[in-house]
């Protein structure tokens, strides 16, 4: 009776030992399914946020998209649809700082005759729109102080060959040197040296700007160069030229959209 006690319980504890072992298997592969699933899961989630990543680089945003007929009809100098662009920036999120840099910018390519005028424009928006009760985020001004004298020649000389992709040096330059200074100090200098707006959406300033100028189709292809060497991708610089057509009008997308083949065609080269 005492042998089969015995017998029975090391029996007992035999099987206890295998049911732990097999647990313990049991266990091992549920663990190490659950942790192939959270890699998995890991994976996919890491996928998905590259490639939310990628759309949103191949996508221009709202405010950068409302850049551009802001700064086609205060450079065509139409005051009425300017107004109404002034206003879809604002309730697209761009702030008061934004547009006012885009209209000063404007100067440098439409005069400052257009740009006053703009100017005023925008204040007459403000204005209304304060009275209507929305208020607004006024942006904000420059981060450092703006270079002079020699400081800032450099500056924009060294702002223009970044953007350029190179020295920029031509027969123009040595007829006229004082245009090749003005636009280092005055433009690529004074303007591309405030902060307050990013080079992507100064470029597409620019772009939108040019496209509403008849006659300066070369400077407009250059300046889709430099949008490229911002960062923007091909992609972007073609929905900024869909953004001009559908809601600036079809010799602005027109202008943009050669421009924009020309500066393809001419970077595989």
């Amino acid at each position: 009776m005492v042998c089969r006690g015995i017998r029975h319980f090391g029996e007992r504890r035999v099987a206890a030992r295998s049911l732990g072992i097999i647990g313990a298997a049991a266990l091992g592969v549920s663990l190490a399914f659950g942790a192939a699933a959270q890699t998995q899961h890991a994976k996919e989630s890491g996928n998905m946020t590259a490639q939310r990543t990628t759309a949103a680089a191949e996508t221009l945003s709202a405010q950068q998209q409302a850049i551009l007929p802001i700064a086609a009809f205060a450079a065509a100098g139409d005051m009425d649809k300017l107004d109404t662009a002034l206003n879809q920036g604002l309730d697209a999120g761009l702030s008061i700082s934004d547009e006012r840099e885009v209209l000063i910018q404007l100067y440098a390519y439409a005069g400052f005759p257009r740009s006053l005028n703009a100017l005023t424009e925008l204040m007459k928006v403000v204005d209304a729109r304060k009275q209507r009760g929305i208020h607004d985020a006024p942006g904000r001004a420059p981060r450092h102080a703006i270079p002079t004298g020699d400081a800032l020649l450099a500056a924009g000389k060294a702002n223009q060959t970044k953007l350029v992709g190179q020295p920029v040096a031509g027969p123009i330059f040595e007829f006229a040197p004082a245009i090749g200074e003005y636009l280092q100090s005055h433009l690529f200098g004074a303007i591309f040296e405030r902060d307050n707006l990013g080079w992507q959406s100064r470029e597409l300033a620019t772009v939108g700007m040019l496209s509403a100028m008849p006659g300066v189709e070369a400077q407009l292809q250059s300046h889709m160069h430099m949008s490229i060497n911002t960062g923007l991708t091909a992609k972007q610089m073609q929905q900024a030229v869909e953004v001009l057509d559908a809601r600036v009008g079809a010799d602005s997308g027109r202008r943009a959209r050669e421009a924009l083949r020309r500066a393809l065609a001419s970077a595989q080269h």
